[in-house]
């Protein structure tokens, strides 16, 4: 009876600012719509390895984050060529199940990156998971395995990071890669194909969707950030639907959403402000360039030195030639501009024009997700460097450094009962008191390296070290 009357109260309190509803008060990647928010009260300040500890337990290494179904905790880790998921019973702690898969192939990978970087999503009773080795696929509350879907090799030299997210009885997943990018919906009992839409304009990509309900009643959609642009799709049908040009290259964070705006940071390397080129168009760059008249560039034909260094980057579909989808993305890649940008959301087809209500253009982190809490934006960057806007007008409000925590940041912040939780690289938990003169109450040192973004719950802070998951809450 507990756990349906939290069930209830949450739903009911965030279909008024989302307008989708949720099964679960944690049931994905950031918690309810990818918002990181919940309304727990009475949170600990004061924490770390042994303090303030209901319960920890020892897990493999693993980016991705906790989520909670009904009785449950699912999370998954690594550990050589194996992958993990793990059930964990939600008042203990303890392992109640764990599954293992060998995996046959090692897919690349950055330095920061993991094969196990996806969150789990879950329907309350079942969970779903997505390792870039093996696929999707889905367990029962008993750990025995439904249904799996093999996907990859994937085209990404950083590895998959987006986390599949469940709406309307399916399960939504978007690979995007430097070639054959797709996105699908599984039926989550059966496993089976309800509908894949390739994303071939699209290059590498981490961001998980977020879900919006249009007020005209025309159905949920799943709004997906990629590659200089960002897509609104129907969760029914895959239908594109709406769509907003002028992002960068690369998407990383999950965007964060209230009534009317969408609130979304990109940002790639070689794309700030200013740093901007003008590329001319492939048919004049093959009369220029094309030394074989072969219709495509060789390494030794690139117009650039740096380009020839660097020719993966421009080769995306590792073809031994840049063709003109390759030049395409390189003349979009150097026009493109970095920004924290609030955009208008819905419509139908190209809403580009008036669709940004602003954007800010500096400071900006790489992969940390904003975090949109009482009307203001949240970023963290690495360094310890935190930025509040106005949500209304982008107008910073103080941006300060976290000086006990100077310090990589690939956690996305979190927020419940007027804090705010930012958990650096090196396991420093800085809590701040939330608003427009925010301010740091407490730094905290969990003792081992983080990357998972943490989990508001029941009263409690769910919170992943490289050592296993804390449960945190406010003991004395």
């Amino acid at each position: 009876m507990r756990t349906i009357l939290r069930s209830f109260a949450f739903v009911i309190a965030f279909t008024l600012t989302i307008g989708v509803l949720h099964a679960a008060d944690w049931s994905r990647f950031r918690g309810p719509n990818g918002a990181g928010v919940a309304n727990d009260t009475n949170l600990p300040v004061e924490f770390g390895p042994d303090k303030n500890v209901v319960w920890k337990t020892e897990i493999p290494r693993g980016h991705s984050s906790p989520v909670f179904g009904d009785d449950a905790i699912f999370l998954t880790a690594w550990e050589g060529k194996s992958v993990f998921t793990f059930s964990l019973d939600r008042e203990t702690g303890r392992i109640q199940w764990r599954r293992e898969i060998v995996r046959e192939r090692e897919g690349e990978l950055h330095e920061s990156n993991g094969p196990t970087s996806p969150s789990a999503t879950t329907d309350g009773q079942n969970v779903y998971v997505f390792f870039q080795d093996v696929g999707l696929l889905s367990y029962g509350p008993d750990g025995n395995e439904r249904w799996r879907i093999p996907l990859g090799p994937f085209n990404n030299p950083m590895g998959m990071g987006a986390s599949p997210i469940l709406a309307e009885g399916k399960i939504i997943l978007i690979c995007d890669s430097e070639s054959d990018s797709f996105m699908i919906a599984v039926d989550k009992d059966s496993g089976k194909m309800l509908w894949r839409n390739e994303r071939d304009f699209v290059t590498r990509g981490f961001s998980t969707p977020v879900l919006y309900d249009p007020k005209d009643g025309s159905g949920i959609e799943a709004i997906v950030p990629g590659s200089y642009e960002l897509i609104a799709y129907k969760v029914a049908s895959g239908e594109k639907s709406w769509w907003v040009r002028g992002l960068t290259w690369q998407l990383k964070p999950t965007p964060v959403m209230d009534e009317d705006t969408i609130y979304l940071l990109n940002w790639a390397g070689r794309a700030d402000l200013g740093q901007q080129e003008d590329v001319i168009p492939f048919e004049e760059a093959l009369k220029l360039y094309d030394k074989d008249g072969d219709g495509q560039f060789s390494q030794e034909e690139a117009p650039d030195p740096a380009m020839r260094k660097t020719w993966n980057n421009y080769d995306l579909d590792l073809s031994g030639f840049m063709g003109a989808r390759d030049w395409h993305h390189y003349r979009n890649k150097r026009a493109s501009v970095n920004a924290m940008n609030a955009i208008r959301l819905g419509g139908k087809g190209d809403m580009t024009e008036g669709a940004f209500r602003w954007r800010h253009y500096k400071t900006l982190p790489n992969v940390p997700s904003p975090l949109l809490y009482d009307g203001i934006v949240y970023l963290v960057k690495d360094g310890g460097i935190v930025t509040a806007l106005d949500k209304k007008t982008g107008e910073v409000l103080k941006q300060a450094r976290l000086m006990e925590a100077l310090d990589r940041y690939f956690s996305a912040p979190v927020a419940a009962d007027g804090k705010i939780y930012m958990l650096s690289e090196a396991g420093k938990v800085s809590v701040l008191k939330s608003g427009p003169d925010w301010e740091v109450i407490q730094t905290n040192d969990m003792g081992a390296a983080a990357y998972a973004t943490p989990a508001i719950v029941d009263n409690k802070i769910y919170l992943r070290t490289d050592w296993g998951l804390y449960c945190l809450a406010k003991l004395d």
